[in-house]
C-alpha cells in the first residue's frame, strides 16, 4: 500500500524519532538471537535510511508509513530471514514512494538486497483481475517463477499479512477485493511453502472481509460451544467432534463457492 501525503493528526519530528530509536533498539535485540554483530549492524542501517526517507508519510490510518515496513521486517524475524531479506524489507517501498532510486539502495545496502527489492516492487505491480480457479493457479506460479529468489516471495507474504492484520482502515469494497485476492493467490502459496500458521491467519483475516456476515454468525458459535462446553473441556474434546473447527484454534474460514461477496 502506497504512502499518504499527510496525517490526519500531527506528530513532531521530534516525537517520530524518539519512537523509532526505540523500535530500533527493540529490533536489535530481536535479531541478536541469531544474527552476527555485523548483520545486525547493516540491518540497523537499512532501518536508519528507510526511517529517514519514509519521514512524513502517514498510513490511511495515521500511523507513520515506516511503521509498515517495520511491521514486516518483523515478521520475518519472527522466521528468522538473513540480514538481506531483512535490509530488504525495511526498504521494500522506498524506491516506489520516495525520491531514493534503486541504484542507490544497491550501492548502499548491496546488489543483493536491491534485487529482492526489485522483486517485490515487480511483484506489486501486477494486477490480480480473474477470480476463476483455473486463471487464479496460472497467475500463483507467475508470481512464483517471477520471484527468481524465494525470499522475494517471503517478503511479499509479510507485506500481504500485515496489511491484512491493518484492513480495517480501507474502503469495503476494497478491502473485499484485497481480501478475496489474499484468499485466490497469497494464502494458497503459503500453504504450497508450508507456512502452516501464515496460511490459517490469511485465511481468517480475509474470510472476514469476503464474507463479513458470515464471519460474525460463526464466531458466535465458536465462542458459543466454547461457553457452553467450558474451555477445558473444549480443548479436551476429539479432534474430529466438529471437523471445521480445531481446539488449538478456531478457523472459521471454510470454502463456500455458492456464497458471493455481493450476498453479504
Amino acid at each position: 500500500m502506497h504512502a499518504a501525503a499527510s496525517p490526519p493528526g500531527p506528530q513532531t519530528p521530534q516525537a517520530y524519532d524518539t519512537e523509532f530509536t526505540l523500535q530500533l533498539e527493540k529490533l536489535r535485540e530481536l535479531l541478536g538471537t541469531y544474527l552476527k554483530a555485523e548483520d545486525i549492524e547493516r540491518v540497523a542501517a537499512a532501518f536508519l535510511f528507510s526511517a529517514e526517507a519514509h519521514k512524513g508519510q502517514f498510513r490511511i490510518s495515521g500511523d507513520p508509513y515506516f511503521s509498515h515496513p517495520l511491521a514486516v521486517t518483523g515478521i520475518l524475524t519472527g522466521w528468522h530471514l538473513d540480514a538481506q531479506a531483512l535490509m530488504a524489507a525495511l526498504l521494500h517501498d522506498v524506491a516506489e514512494d520516495t525520491e531514493i532510486k534503486l541504484a542507490e539502495i544497491g550501492e548502499k545496502f548491496g546488489k543483493v538486497t536491491a534485487e529482492l527489492v526489485d522483486g517485490v516492487s515487480k511483484l506489486d505491480k501486477i494486477e490480480f483481475q480473474s477470480i476463476e480457479d483455473a486463471q487464479a493457479e496460472n497467475f500463483r506460479k507467475m508470481l512464483l517463477a517471477m520471484a527468481r529468489d524465494v525470499r522475494v516471495i517471503l517478503i511479499k507474504l509479510a507485506d500481504r499479512l500485515h496489511n491484512m492484520r491493518t484492513l480495517d482502515t480501507l474502503r469495503p469494497d476494497k478491502r473485499r477485493r484485497i481480501a478475496r485476492e489474499t484468499l485466490e493467490i497469497y494464502a494458497p502459496i503459503a500453504n504450497r511453502l508450508g507456512l502452516n500458521n501464515l496460511y490459517r491467519e490469511l485465511q481468517e483475516l480475509a474470510f472476514r472481509h469476503v464474507w463479513p456476515l458470515r464471519y460474525r454468525v460463526l464466531v458466535l458459535v465458536a465462542f458459543g460451544l466454547i461457553v457452553f462446553f467450558g474451555v477445558k473441556a473444549w480443548r479436551d474434546l476429539p479432534v474430529d467432534a466438529f471437523p471445521d473447527v480445531t481446539p488449538n484454534q478456531v478457523n472459521i474460514y471454510t470454502e463456500s463457492p455458492g456464497l458471493a461477496a455481493e450476498d453479504v
